[in-house]
């Protein structure tokens, strides 16, 4: 699988105090941003059973998140990001084990692989980025997404990127202090925005994953 970041990520259920603790914390808000997202899959949701996530973001293109290397314990996932399209071609042709088409971009072979749309939201999203106290210059920051989808769920997600498996450790323990501070449980757990959306929406495919996840949420 060609290389990518590796996204360390943990969702929680945000507060209406959690913009104010940001700031007390030194967080930074970047920016108020709208977009919709549409996920695509096989109709028996061959990718997300497998624990792989393609998704079209308006105005920034494709992503397909694919599941990380190792295990993470805990309230956390951990995923490989893939965002160039010859990449993400050549791993949705893997995953469902088709032949590589010839050139073309990712909406090129969502006919041939079987693929459509099975979900469409729009989020408003508050992106806060925040370096860890005594971190180093060159570390990157923390970020924290506090998001309301349309369909008016709201979930946020303090995030680490590193680059090395071998950085997941430390990307977890700061992950686990930052969640700490922000009033997050030790244990909590909230699901994501796409999967809230299947249970409220499309409840069969929802059962679907179930039967692979059981109560493990994913993106």
């Amino acid at each position: 699988m060609a290389q990518g970041l590796i996204e360390v990520e943990r969702k929680f259920v945000p507060g209406p105090g959690t913009e104010e603790r940001l700031q007390e914390l030194g967080g930074t808000l970047e920016r108020r941003v709208t977009f919709r997202d549409s996920y695509y899959d096989t109709p028996e949701l061959s990718l997300m059973r497998a624990d792989y996530w393609l998704r079209q973001r308006e105005g920034s293109g494709w992503e397909l998140k694919c599941p990380g290397a190792a295990s993470v314990s805990g309230p956390h996932t951990k995923y490989m990001e893939l965002t160039a399209e010859p990449a993400v071609v050549a791993q949705l042709c893997e995953v469902l084990r088709a032949e590589v088409p010839g050139a073309g971009g990712v909406a090129a072979v969502l006919g041939p692989l079987g693929l459509q749309e099975v979900a469409s939201f729009v989020t408003k999203r508050s992106a806060w980025k925040l370096v860890p106290r005594g971190a180093d210059e060159e570390e990157r920051p923390l970020r924290v997404d506090l998001d309301t989808a349309d369909f008016g769920y709201a979930v946020g997600e303090v995030e680490a990127l590193v680059q090395e498996e071998a950085e997941v450790p430390a990307a977890l323990e700061k992950i686990h202090s930052l969640s700490s501070m922000l009033g997050v449980l030790a244990q909590e757990t909230a699901p994501a925005k796409l999967i809230v959306y299947l249970q409220r929406f499309r409840p069969q495919d929802y059962q679907r994953l179930l039967e692979v996840y059981s109560s493990k949420e994913k993106p």
